[in-house]
């Protein structure tokens, strides 16, 4: 695995042309669409966007492959397992909700790849009216073989927390680590060859696509910056599958899966800005409080899903990195919120500073649209009667947050089916005790 050398092109939204080095001058000179393309290929576009959209937010990519996709079987429904967009199986819970790491199946007591392992915890919306989101996590053993997915109901944030994913896509492959994020585009088909046990979480957003998110007053540079992101150089197999491969599509929540007798990674080239893209989250350039207070949440994102309303979000996706905390007379860890937003969180690595106990690498929790939160009784009065020293935050740790506009329903394998729900979460704050003085004075100064 550490010998595989990959090739990449970096930039976030750029144009780029690539050609497997085995075929130079694969792409058309000068056009998109030639009578007859180079070495006999055919040349096929993947729109992400309708052909009208304004040029900034136009997304489209030109194939150039030696079959076409549609030649295919029919697509048949087939057992969609614990993925799901059926919002209303289970009653609303609006409590604080924790859960311990998910369990990762074993490979001796049964293969799970990539797909078979794809369990939605909440979500919101319609993939129908493209207005929506999911979030999942994948729990598996083994790779996919002769099998690839594409989701035609929006876009995968991929978040590995254990393992890596050797991910192949019809643009070539990318090795993404714990630590790293993925994007595969609405779409888009890829496989997942894994080493092992392996589990990570999926933001997954109906109607909109991740972009960079404004600067304003931070100015030209910071957070993610646009050279540090990486998209795969083209790579094709020839192959011919007499037993057949098969597609796996995600329709309107729904699994469907067709057969047909060749590797869908057959394209020798392609040009455009629609693309699969990784990000290193070490790379993100952090921007904090140097004075007083803690500053919002929103200084750490790291992608943005808008939405149609100005400065509301379908998805952030928000990282905790290692930084410096220096506030002066400031309550340095997270404040307690209520929010008109809902808030996933994970952690890859490490311990998160708000809840040393009890929020593990491979859990969660999900506060929901004003649900009160906020560090636990420990962490209260432990930072409430800190010496404030300039001291590293963090360090070792990597948590994230999916945060959302919508109301998140919470599906039944999240709250009973995978046993992992932390029924205790809310007596971490049940130490909180009153340190209220009536005869308190404020000194003037």
């Amino acid at each position: 695995m550490t010998s595989l050398k990959f090739n990449y092109h970096h930039g976030f939204g750029n144009e780029f042309s690539s050609e497997d080095p085995r075929c130079p001058g694969a792409l058309p000179d000068g056009q998109n669409n030639p009578q007859v393309c180079p070495y006999g290929l055919y040349a096929e576009q993947l729109s992400g966007s309708a052909f009208t959209c304004p040029r900034p937010t136009n997304k489209r990519s030109w194939l150039y492959r030696i079959l076409p996709s549609v030649k295919h079987k029919p697509f048949t429904p087939v057992y969609c397992g614990n993925i799901t967009e059926s919002w209303n199986e289970v009653e609303p819970d609006p409590n604080q909700l924790r859960w311990l790491p998910f369990t990762i199946p074993k490979s001796l007591d049964k293969k799970v790849d990539f797909v078979s392992g794809l369990n939605t915890i909440c979500g919101a919306g319609d993939a129908k009216s493209r207005n929506g989101i999911g979030i999942h996590m994948y729990t598996c053993n083994t790779s996919m073989t002769d099998r690839c997915f594409n989701n035609s109901d929006g876009d995968f944030l991929i978040v590995p927390q254990q393992g890596n994913l050797l991910i192949t896509t019809e643009f070539g492959k990318m090795m993404v680590e714990p630590n790293e994020i993925c994007v595969i585009q609405q779409g888009m088909r890829f496989t997942v060859d894994v080493y092992g046990e392996t589990r990570g979480y999926i933001l997954e957003v109906y109607g909109a696509h991740f972009e960079l998110p404004d600067l304003g007053p931070i100015g030209a540079n910071g957070l993610a910056n646009p050279r540090d992101f990486q998209c795969p150089a083209a790579w094709y197999e020839d192959r011919t599958v007499h037993t057949g491969y098969t597609v796996i599509n995600k329709y309107q929540g729904k699994l469907f899966s067709c057969q047909q007798d060749f590797s869908p990674f057959n394209v020798v080239a392609w040009h455009g800005n629609y693309t699969p893209y990784k990000y290193n989250l070490e790379k993100f350039m952090a921007i904090n409080a140097v004075a007083f207070d803690h500053a919002d949440p929103s200084i750490f994102t790291v992608l943005t899903a808008k939405s149609t309303r100005p400065g509301v979000a379908i998805a952030d996706f928000v990282i905790f990195p290692p930084r410096w905390g220096v506030a002066e007379n400031t309550f340095r860890p997270p404040y307690y919120h209520r929010n008109c937003m809902s808030e996933f969180m994970g952690l890859i690595k490490g311990h998160y500073e708000a809840k040393e106990e009890g929020f593990l690498p491979g859990g969660g929790s999900l506060h929901s649209m004003m649900t009160p939160h906020g560090p636990d009784a420990y962490c209260f009065e432990k930072n409430s009667m800190a010496d404030l020293e300039p001291e590293r935050v963090a360090e070792g740790t990597m948590a994230f947050m999916f945060e959302s506009s919508f109301s998140m329903a919470v599906t039944k394998w999240a709250l009973e089916t995978c046993q992992r729900l932390d029924k205790t979460y809310y007596q971490c704050w049940e130490p909180l005790r009153s340190h209220f003085n009536p005869n308190f004075r404020p000194s003037h100064k």
